[in-house]
């Protein structure tokens, strides 16, 4: 709380040095009668704040109730939305494919069961995208205890079902998406990262691994860890230290590319209770297939072949005509879906959400049906598809440009939608909620303001719905790129727009 304080006052020192130079130099207008009026200069002076005399600015806020803009600037210029793409996509998704649509993975086997429950065949894992297999839609508190409740219950049927024994092999099938790993346009380094997961038709746990450390009993030994789940399909080489309070904590990941090979470093204070991490995995297919033939092992059922990932079997291109479907999972809708990707902005949700679009809809999962699937809707809905560029579907990508003017035109055509509340539900709540649980509390923006965050490295976007103290409702899109101060003042600003906008009245 402390450097929101220190964040807020030095945002208003220098904005009152700002006025009073506009004063001097005669530039600085008298008060305005007409609240409209006063509500556009106002939000002016926060907006053209010295701190980010560097920086681009672009606004977009508008009336749901009469249509009038009350504030424009760089309305119409691109700028790298961050996560706010993520609005577009989820959109593309609900309308299209309709908030009742879920995911089925599908296993099937080759060959037939024996008497003595010996599987005299394959056991295939068909992937179609879904995002929720182990998921973390699952409450924090449960997380460890809940993680394996899908595969668990995949064993436990095929268990009911007289099998015994596999006698070839576990192989996962993702070849409805194709094999372009992560996004066009995100950084390399990124790689290890929970938010750069890697992409596939066969997820599982968000195709992370949770690590949690605890410190060790002495300053300078070696932290002790656990890893969730607990799997050999990943080599962890930990070599994080324990500290005392006053020396530099964190906790950094290093993937050898290409590989499952971890190298952890950093450190965690002797007096911490517990620190979670995430780090992603190499070929999800794989891993999801590597922990579900554990699981199967622990259960009593014996793999005599190797788990698989399908594109190592070239004969295995789809599944085979003597295959039998044996199990159908069955995804939470997607107006649950939705919730996860735009409350918590998980990126790797929205890439799948991307690629199922053109799996759906042009029978083709690479990255670029599903932009084309969400640039037909946006043509649909008068947003024009060459004047927006779009290279994945969560916004980690640079490449991504969106206007502030195309943000609201979403938004306010999803007001007018018959799908509107499902889609406003999946917003972060105002000091309530999501990615911005711990903003704007304690004013009359708390839990008002239904808006979607967006941040990569000199990226912060702020976009979705305000209601002022007269019932009137405002869609508004606020985005800043290039900034060189830290996130927090854009953070802070954004805030103070919304604020003043939650406490506007036409009275």
């Amino acid at each position: 709380m402390k450097n929101r304080f220190d964040d807020l006052i030095y945002l208003s020192l220098t904005a009152m040095m700002f006025l009073a130079n506009c004063a001097k130099k005669e530039l600085l207008v008298q008060p305005v009668a007409q609240p409209v009026d006063r509500l556009n200069h106002e939000i002016s002076q926060i907006i053209n704040n010295p701190l980010f005399a560097n920086a681009h600015w672009g606004v977009a806020i508008q009336s749901l109730q009469n249509g009038q803009f009350v504030f424009l600037q760089n309305e119409n210029k691109g700028f790298m939305p961050a996560s706010n793409m993520k609005l577009f996509t989820t959109a593309t998704a609900l309308v299209k494919l309709g908030p009742d649509f879920t995911y089925q993975t599908e296993i099937f086997r080759s060959g037939k069961i024996g008497a003595d429950g010996v599987l005299n065949g394959d056991l295939i894992l068909r992937g179609s995208g879904d995002p929720t297999l182990g998921g973390r839609y699952v409450p924090e508190t449960a997380r460890k205890d809940r993680m394996l409740d899908v595969l668990n219950s995949w064993a436990d049927q095929l268990k009911k079902q007289g099998i015994r024994r596999i006698r070839g092999r576990i192989i996962g099938d993702d070849n409805l998406f194709d094999d372009q790993l992560l996004g066009r346009g995100w950084a390399w380094d990124d790689e290890p990262e929970w938010y750069a997961a890697q992409i596939s038709a066969l997820s599982f746990n968000d195709n992370c691994i949770d690590i949690y450390f605890t410190p060790a009993d002495t300053l300078n030994g070696p932290a002790k860890f656990e890893i969730y789940p607990s799997t050999s399909y990943v080599q962890i080489q930990n070599e994080v230290k324990t500290v005392a309070d006053n020396q530099p904590q964190g906790i950094h990941f290093e993937k050898r590319r290409g590989t499952n090979q971890i190298i952890i470093r950093g450190g965690i204070s002797i007096n911490a209770k517990e620190v979670q991490e995430w780090f992603a995995v190499e070929n999800p297919t794989g891993f999801l297939v590597s922990v579900f033939k554990e699981i199967l092992v622990k259960q009593g059922i014996n793999v005599d072949g190797p788990d698989v990932d399908i594109d190592e079997i070239p004969e295995f291109t789809y599944i085979q005509a003597d295959s039998t479907r044996i199990l159908n999972h069955q995804s939470p809708p997607l107006k649950q879906i939705i919730r996860t990707v735009n409350k918590v902005s998980q990126n790797l949700w929205a890439e799948l959400l991307f690629r199922t679009l053109g799996a759906h809809f042009t029978e083709s999962g690479k990255d670029t049906d599903g932009m084309n699937i969400v640039k037909s809707f946006l043509s649909e809905i008068g947003i024009a598809p060459d004047q927006i560029g779009i290279a994945d579907g969560s916004g980690l990508s640079r490449l991504n440009l969106v206007t502030p003017m195309q943000v609201i035109s979403l938004l306010r055509f999803l007001h007018h939608h018959p799908y509107h509340n499902e889609f406003y539900e999946s917003l972060p709540i105002a000091g309530s909620d999501g990615t911005i649980k711990n903003r704007m509390r304690g004013t009359l923006a708390q839990n008002n303001v239904h808006a979607k965050t967006g941040f990569i490295s000199r990226v912060r976007a702020l976009s979705g719905y305000v209601t002022s103290l007269d019932g009137e409702m405002f869609v508004f899109s606020l985005i800043t790129n290039n900034y060189t101060v830290p996130t927090s003042m854009a953070n802070n600003i954004q805030d103070l727009i919304c604020e003043r906008l939650a406490n506007f009245s036409r009275k």
